[in-house]
């Protein structure tokens, strides 16, 4: 069944970019390292901030605030920072050209690839949250929000490498993707959840970044791992993958067909 699913050709990509990434042993540990360094430090600030207001801060407690920081920023951290800068060079290195030759689409093997890569990743940066929360505050304030938080983890960086991709595809016309990456991941950074939780946000803001994309790669994991048991948060991811499989889609078939009219 999972065969009919998923093609062969996808697993087969992930697969190979898993192992790869297993391999790669000195640069996963030294991505583990900055991952533990961003959470220890960002957590910390964050339990400063709540034990200063009574152990509070926007309904979330010192618990609850180091169990979000530590599952948003695994759901950021999974992915490199750089990537649509990255896809943009390809494009315009005429890359991406040479790729139309296999007889599975671009996208779709680009995104198998960089989920195989991240998957590893993001269960090593689980566990190692799993383990400083537990040091620093002990257990979660909700096991069936942290339960929830699992697949929700999936959904957060599936959304963000289809996000990527949409925005790099813009590289088709302009051939230079480098101004946009960095604006992308501002807006990870606050609209999406990943330094603070969206509450901490002025209302008007807030409920504007609850309805932008951002919010599904980082905050809805952090909200479910921080003990509120939201299940509609992963219908939301699940909406908003689809929306943005479609566009990355379109945008990658229209770029494809322009470098074959006018050539890479």
């Amino acid at each position: 069944m999972t065969g009919r699913l998923v093609p062969r050709w996808f697993m087969v990509t992930a697969q190979t970019a898993a192992r790869r990434v297993l391999a790669d042993r000195s640069s996963s540990v030294v991505s583990l390292s900055i991952y533990v360094t961003v959470v220890v430090v960002i957590s910390s600030l964050w339990r400063a901030a709540a034990e200063a207001n009574d152990g509070m801060v926007v309904g979330y407690s010192v618990t609850a605030l180091t169990w979000y920081i530590a599952t948003s920023e695994a759901a950021y951290m999974t992915l490199s920072i750089r990537m649509i800068e990255e896809i943009g060079d390809d494009i315009a290195s005429g890359a991406v050209a040479a790729e139309l030759l296999r007889p599975a689409p671009v996208l779709g093997v680009r995104v198998a690839s960089q989920l195989g890569r991240a998957l590893p990743r993001l269960a090593a940066c689980a566990l190692l949250g799993v383990a400083l929360c537990l040091i620093a505050v002990g257990r979660p304030p909700d096991l069936v929000g942290v339960a929830l938080a699992v697949p929700a983890l999936i959904l957060a960086i599936t959304c963000n490498l289809l996000a990527q991709h949409a925005v790099a595809s813009a590289s088709f016309w302009l051939r230079d993707a480098r101004s946009t990456w960095f604006l992308y991941q501002k807006l990870i950074f606050i609209s999406g959840g990943m330094l603070i939780p969206l509450e901490v946000l002025p209302d008007w803001l807030r409920h504007a970044a609850m309805a932008l994309p951002f919010m599904t790669m980082a905050y809805v994991p952090g909200r479910l791992a921080s003990g509120h048991v939201e299940p509609w948060l992963l219908v939301v991811q699940l909406g908003w993958l689809v929306v943005l499989g479609g566009t990355a889609t379109v945008l990658f078939s229209a770029g494809e067909r322009r470098l074959q009219t006018v050539g890479g």
